[in-house]
């Protein structure tokens, strides 16, 4: 939690002033067993004065009105604190999360990221109101009842020593027993996250395959394994009450016990009794409390580490400059070049990537095929630099990409990621995503490049018609066609296409070819697919297997040269097709 007290930097008045008030509060309170105990022992015992009685019973309402007073205004600084601090830890969350390359975020695991910045910042964020609320009233009410029992009784103070010193011990025996439980319920809500989110986004085909009744039985699982371990922290945690009322109960007793032989011998008043039975009754009260806080605080610690682990995090992919490197503008100069390059996710085991070189001029048409696993994406993602290579070097215009601030080097880019991924909004403002400022005869443009003006312009509202989370409202094919679209808005330099035509039948995937090869003569295009079809007229072939380049040409010079992409052809295309 200590590491966390950044976010409370501007906060400084309302954690200073908050406690303050609460601490006000306190001794309002402990003033309060001493007037009762003089209205029994002078306005009732005494001088039986009802006035006094009156006079003594409206002091008493005046100290409840101020200490009410003095916690609301501590509520109201609590509640600016803490939500404030939430607040900042969630947007230092999440533009620390956005600053982490794909390695860091395969790592944390998106389900696990969105339970750290809802969740357990909620959990922190409640322990820091609880904590300027109660923080220094507990503990001043504890030790202020024990000095005014000391005040009345220095022996009956004892009984209070007692009580306290065992219920302190009990309070840290079950905490730490608590503590590594909490952090397991974290991680099993973690679990349950990830469960959701597979079943919530792949409901179609758990609905296809049947698959309810299993899904439903591996959510049961999850949530009985969480439900058993939030119950044992609990049992553990309940103990704290009964445990705090048995040993206050007890030490109540004892003071009437001991108190009345006091009182009968002349030692002790009645109202001194009756005092020293409230503030017993007021270190109760603090100890429940405190109990509640340590437990609030365990949980909180638990989620504090794990915001903490966040922040911990560093990207392996960094800038190393912001300010804009020069390139030469030499026409012979490759637009991007892989020399001898190797990539391992893990930096251990064996390698995604072995050895890669070759080089693209600008302008050409790059085609990128294998089979399953053979690093085709990989080799995609080196280039705008979303990981870092092993060894080698990825050069675009002559520059190590390591050189390059990101914005520079990502400005040149418009990328289509495999998976076709649209943001709610309207199509206008996702077509904005890589130009800002672009026009709408941009946009439609970019439309017509990626064959998707015809479904979109039959729509009522054309341009402004809404996208809905993940574009769930349009078919894959539509998703792929406005997602071309948006990587072609602005003219970027190279363009590069992650296996972007697999939702697309035949006749769409040739004319969005022929439309590409028309509009984008400037731009250098890399094609990542499963089709050779698709690739047959590209400038150049790369053909990757298990990781390694096996061939690199032109169509009818790997058919030639490179058994791997003779066999790819031959399995999609007779001998004909694949010759002409």
């Amino acid at each position: 939690m200590l590491k966390l007290r950044r976010f409370l930097a501007d906060y400084k008045k309302e954690v200073i002033i908050g406690p303050l008030c609460k601490l006000f509060e306190a001794i309002l309170e402990l003033l309060v067993p001493l007037v009762m105990a003089n209205i029994i022992d002078v306005g009732i015992n005494g001088l039986h004065d009802a006035g006094y009685v009156l006079r003594m019973g409206g002091l008493m309402v005046l100290l409840a009105a101020s200490g009410l007073t003095s916690a609301l205004f501590c509520q109201y600084f609590a509640s600016k604190a803490s939500q404030g601090a939430g607040t900042k830890i969630r947007s230092a969350l999440f533009q620390h999360i956005n600053s982490l390359s794909h390695a860091e975020l395969d790592k944390l695991g998106t389900p696990s990221l969105i339970t750290r910045i809802t969740n357990d910042t909620n959990q922190v964020q409640q322990s820091i109101a609880m904590c300027i609320r109660l923080l220094t009233r507990a503990p001043f009410i504890i030790i202020g009842s024990l000095v005014m029992a000391m005040s009345i009784n220095l022996k009956m103070s004892l009984i209070f020593f007692a009580a306290a010193l065992l219920i302190g011990l009990s309070l840290w025996l079950i905490t730490t027993k608590c503590i590594p439980i909490y952090s397991a319920v974290q991680k099993k809500l973690d679990k349950i996250g990830l469960l959701s989110r597979e079943n919530l986004s792949g409901n179609r085909v758990i609905r296809a395959f049947s698959k309810q009744r299993s899904e439903k039985e591996r959510i049961d699982t999850a949530t009985e394994d969480l439900t058993k371990t939030s119950i044992r922290v609990s049992r553990l945690s309940a103990l704290l009450s009964p445990v705090t009322y048995a040993v206050t109960n007890t030490a109540i007793i004892a003071i009437i016990w001991f108190g009345a032989v006091n009182v009968s011998i002349g030692n002790m008043k009645t109202g001194d009794i009756v005092a020293m039975v409230s503030y017993m009754t007021q270190i109760l009260l603090a100890m429940v409390v405190v109990a509640n806080l340590m437990i609030l605080m365990t949980k909180s610690s638990a989620c504090a580490k794990r915001i903490n682990e966040v922040f911990e995090t560093q990207p392996s992919v960094t800038e190393n400059t912001t300010e804009e490197i020069t390139l030469t503008n030499d026409r012979n100069t490759p637009k991007i070049e892989f020399r001898h390059v190797s990539f391992n996710y893990m930096n251990d085991g064996d390698d995604e990537l072995t050895d890669i070189s070759f080089s693209v001029m600008a302008g050409q048409t790059v085609g990128i095929i294998g089979g399953t696993g053979a690093g085709k994406s990989t080799l995609l993602n080196m280039i705008p630099r979303f990981y870092d290579v092993t060894q080698g070097e990825v050069l675009v215009d002559g520059a190590d990409v390591r050189c390059y601030p990101f914005r520079q080097l990502r400005s040149q880019f418009g990328i289509v990621p495999q998976q076709s991924v649209l943001f709610s909004g309207t199509i206008r403002e996702n077509m904005k995503w890589r130009a800002g400022g672009a026009s709408d005869e941009e946009i439609i443009r970019a439309l017509k490049i990626a064959q998707a003006y015809d479904f979109v312009s039959a729509l009522p509202a054309g341009l402004d018609s809404r996208v809905e989370q993940g574009g769930r409202n349009f078919s894959g094919g539509q998703r792929q066609r406005l997602c071309i679209a948006r990587a072609v808005v602005g003219n970027p330099e190279i363009l590069m296409l992650d296996d972007s035509f697999s939702a697309l039948d035949f006749a769409t995937d040739a004319a969005l070819r022929q439309a590409l090869r028309r509009n984008t003569e400037n731009m250098t295009v890399l094609i990542v697919t499963q089709r050779c079809s698709t690739i047959k007229d590209a400038d150049l072939i790369l053909v990757l297997s298990d990781g390694r380049l096996a061939g690199a040409g032109k169509h009818s010079e790997l058919l030639e040269t490179c058994e791997v992409y003779r066999d790819i052809c031959l399995s999609q295309l007779s001998e004909t097709e694949v010759k002409s």
